[in-house]
């Protein structure tokens, strides 16, 4: 008898443990919506206080990501949550430095797809829309039809990786054209003496898929259709952020900090 004692309880416990763990994120959220009736004044309590905080702003910035994911039906053109939430970010973190300006607008390169499938998306986060979702080419020495190698050094032809803040437009070899500012320290930072922008090319269509089994390639660009590049670069233009992803598990960056995109995502009431 003692030993099935021992066991009920013990089997008590559990159940009681996983319990919490269930309850606690929405116990957290409530405690933080819900005014204290008097100041904590015990170092325990304000422990306990500061720890359900945390608790309480990690479920409730990933609760808005997710919802925002959802909103803008990114999954299902192949935007994957992972790249999604490293891009949301980095524009929360770019915000929160006063890099961008009011726009609001999101651009996202997946260079982990293959080129034959569109992998860029400009997303309006105030609206929760995509205006853009199309294809764009890498660079010629990244890879065939899929992107695998990246680099910020000048005349590598390679695509560079990371965090960009769009500059202003204009006239080159290519037509029109958006200069990019990278801001990623080791991956991109080169771009503008490199020539790196967003400009229309030819290579870039449905007809060259057909064609050649893969898109054509840039000099390290992120080449857009011709019969879409004005829209997008009219629309992207002027300090908005610009994130570009690709299968490289060595690149880090500063604007990857969620403590920072929690407090600014959380102070921003037109993405909340």
């Amino acid at each position: 008898m003692e030993n099935k004692s021992v066991v009920r309880r013990q089997r008590l416990k559990l159940k009681s443990r996983r319990m919490v763990r269930r309850v606690l994120p929405f116990v957290a959220a409530l405690f933080l919506a819900t005014p204290l009736a008097a100041p904590v004044t015990r170092s325990k309590a304000a422990v306990t206080h500061v720890s359900v905080a945390a608790i309480s702003k990690a479920t409730i910035f990933d609760q808005k990501v997710h919802g925002l994911y959802r909103d803008l039906q990114v999954e299902e053109q192949g935007l994957t949550f992972e790249v999604f939430e490293k891009a949301m970010t980095g524009y929360l973190n770019l915000e929160k430095t006063n890099q961008l300006s009011d726009k609001q607008l999101l651009t996202v390169v997946d260079f982990s797809l293959p080129s034959t499938e569109k992998r860029l998306w400009v997303l309006d986060l105030e609206s929760k829309q995509v205006k853009f979702h199309t294809l764009v080419a890498h660079g010629r020495n990244s890879g065939e039809n899929m992107a695998t190698t990246f680099s910020n050094e000048n005349e590598s032809n390679k695509s560079s990786l990371g965090f960009y803040v769009t500059e202003g437009e204009y006239v080159g070899k290519h037509g029109r054209s958006l200069k990019l500012a990278g801001v990623d320290e080791g991956y991109n930072t080169n771009a503008l003496m490199r020539s790196v922008v967003m400009h229309g090319a030819d290579y870039v269509s449905e007809e060259f898929i057909r064609q050649n089994g893969r898109l054509g390639r840039s000099l390290g660009c992120p080449a857009l259709p011709m019969d879409q590049k004005d829209a997008i670069i009219e629309s992207i233009g002027g300090q908005t952020a610009m994130f570009i992803n690709g299968p490289d598990t060595r690149y880090s960056s500063k604007y990857l900090n969620q403590d920072v995109a929690m407090s600014t995502m959380l102070n921003n009431s037109q993405l909340i």
